[in-house]
């Protein structure tokens, strides 16, 4: 009895340490940041992030627990579009708070699931245990207000230099729109390669993008049949896209 209330008095220590780390991290874990690293077992074998994975663009996907409903949706929606994410140059990397073996069934199960009559899919990017809550203390994913000893549901969109852009964290009871995660890294790519261009509010790739300078010259020579610029006022610039909706290449890094 006593050995079980230490054990319990323990966990709980644990956790409240964990969230005073957490808040102090997410003090740092800002857009733009250079994202933290970390060796972690995983589906895969060790992972050493983010150096196994070179000059991708890398997103992070974090989990509360093996078996939660929501993430078990997730994780199946993932995987029928890892292709498409691999055409991308990214690579989906998901972090569980929970252990190795229970990650290994619950992936071997999910595998088994014919959801919304699409056929059984392979998972075949790593499910990184995190059963410690350390790399989830890293990504700012302990909150005192969820579950105590469950980690928030969060995505972490990470540039080739290794850059934070962008973040987004979702309640238990609501699963990710995979789809507008493509979109928004795509978005994300299309500014990397030219940072005088961003995305307006609901964007689609193919779409034109907005320009936010544009020097004299430009202005002067809008509407001419060499510009590709156009105005719907003085502060809405856009570029037309000429291209169309295309796969992108690696980006270079940057300085």
């Amino acid at each position: 009895m006593k050995k079980g209330i230490l054990l319990t008095a323990l966990f709980i220590l644990f956790i409240m340490l964990a969230q005073a780390q957490n808040n102090e991290n997410r003090k740092n874990l800002l857009i733009g940041v250079e994202t933290p690293s970390f060796v972690a077992q995983s589906s895969s074998g060790v992972i050493d992030f983010p150096g196994d994975f070179g000059l991708s663009w890398k997103i992070l996907i974090a989990q509360p627990k093996a078996f939660t409903p929501v993430s078990s949706s997730e994780l199946i929606e993932l995987a029928y579009q890892q292709e498409s994410f691999n055409e991308l140059n990214a690579k989906l990397i998901v972090i569980v708070s929970d252990d190795l073996q229970h990650e290994m069934h619950w992936k071997m199960a999910l595998e088994e699931v014919n959801y919304k009559d699409r056929g059984v899919v392979k998972i075949n990017f790593p499910l990184v245990e995190d059963c410690y809550y350390e790399i989830s203390n890293l990504y700012c994913l302990i909150c005192p207000e969820v579950k105590l000893g469950h980690s928030v549901r969060g995505v972490f969109i990470i540039d080739p230099n290794n850059k934070l852009r962008a973040v987004f964290h979702y309640p238990i009871e609501v699963g990710m729109n995979v789809d507008e995660l493509r979109r928004t890294l795509i978005a994300l790519q299309k500014t990397y390669n030219n940072q005088n261009v961003v995305a307006p509010a609901n964007w689609q790739p193919g779409e034109d993008l907005m320009v936010p300078v544009i020097s004299a010259f430009e202005r002067e020579n809008m509407g001419n049949s060499g510009s590709d610029l156009y105005q719907l006022s003085w502060y809405m610039t856009f570029r037309k896209e000429k291209y169309g909706p295309a796969l992108i290449d690696s980006p270079p890094l940057l300085p």
